[in-house]
């Protein structure tokens, strides 16, 4: 395979997510700097190699080199790449921009959409970004589970990116003999696909805790792919982004992978858990809790028919019982089957 013309990486947060890239890229040779928040996995990463909280089980490169400091992962780095929960996208990348140095151009993992603006991450970006890098923003999206990454499972995702030439030395920089990489200049569908499949994998979890079944389950992932599409084209996505790895393909993932942060809040709701319960034994980030209320209000405000995501809003957020969701959906008014 082709040396990557991209040698000096900087990766920001090293959760599960940002733990695997960075260790995927250590694995291919390059010396990776990433920035850890908490001082007890930095040591850990330091002194063991390893990250027990969020990775178990798996040994680190040694190239991938832990730090504290978002000077030392941002500087002189070709690629910084943004590993951090939407709902902190913000903050971070406001602490990080001082650091950046002319030529560094920036790409993330983030799926989501803000709270308070309903605003795409690369819309956020683009606030605290100057024009030159925007025009090289990219986002990494498809079906792929962190556990299965690094155990070099066959694993196919997409990096969209508006500069197609910067997208093909992405390209070249993430691809393994395991690690498929298509490219997209669909920015916005790749991440608002991203966002959104996070909320019909709660729908989806739920109906298996009430053990609705298999046909139930297929419903949802084929209406959600449905009010997924319907909301990308308003926001001017391409209809064949929410047909690829992004849309469809980590949607079903995400909707039937045992692995699935998102899938496992809906089971336990359908086990009648409260979210409250669900949360407070979770390590990690279920995306899909926060940007349910952010799709829902975006749906509103765009004028698109989102029902399955809004049953999940009054689910989490007004209590509705998962039982009483689905008879109405069940019960909505016949139609054609369509997505506009």
């Amino acid at each position: 395979m082709r040396e990557s013309e991209i040698q000096k990486i900087g990766v920001i947060g090293a959760g599960s997510w940002g733990t695997t890239i960075g260790n995927l890229l250590a694995d291919k040779g390059l010396e990776v700097d990433i920035w850890v928040r908490e001082a007890p996995v930095y040591e850990e990463m330091r002194d063991k190699g390893t990250n027990t909280l969020f990775l178990p089980d798996v040994a680190l490169s040694p190239l991938l080199r832990p730090v504290r400091s978002l000077d030392r992962a941002a500087d002189d780095k070709e690629i910084l790449v943004l590993a951090i929960p939407s709902h902190v996208f913000r903050g971070v990348l406001t602490s990080v921009v001082p650091h950046l140095k002319q030529g560094t151009r920036v790409m993330m993992l983030t799926k989501g959409i803000e709270n308070h603006t309903l605003m795409l991450m690369s819309e956020v970006a683009a606030t605290l970004l100057d024009e030159e890098r925007m025009a090289s923003f990219a986002c990494l999206a498809g079906p792929s589970f962190a556990k299965e990454v690094c155990r070099r499972s066959p694993t196919a995702v997409t990096i969209a990116c508006r500069d197609s030439g910067h997208a093909g030395k992405l390209q070249r920089l993430f691809a393994t003999d395991f690690f498929r990489v298509y490219v997209s200049d669909d920015v916005v569908g790749t991440q608002l696909a991203g966002a959104l499949k996070n909320v019909i994998a709660i729908a989806a979890g739920a109906s298996d805790g009430l053990n609705f079944g298999h046909n139930a389950r297929a419903a949802l992932i084929t209406r959600g792919l449905a009010e997924i599409t319907r909301l990308g084209l308003r926001l001017g996505a391409r209809p064949e982004t929410f047909a690829g790895l992004a849309g469809l393909g980590d949607l079903v993932l995400t909707c039937t992978g045992e692995l699935s942060r998102n899938r496992t809040v809906g089971l336990k709701i359908g086990e009648g858990l409260t979210l409250e319960e669900i949360t407070g034994g979770m390590n990690m980030v279920a995306e899909g809790i926060k940007n349910t209320r952010s799709a829902h209000e975006l749906g509103l405000k765009m004028q698109v028919a989102m029902p399955i995501t809004a049953e999940v809003y009054q689910i989490l957020y007004q209590g509705k019982a998962p039982e009483d969701a689905v008879r109405e959906l069940m019960s909505r008014d016949l139609k054609a089957e369509a997505v506009h």
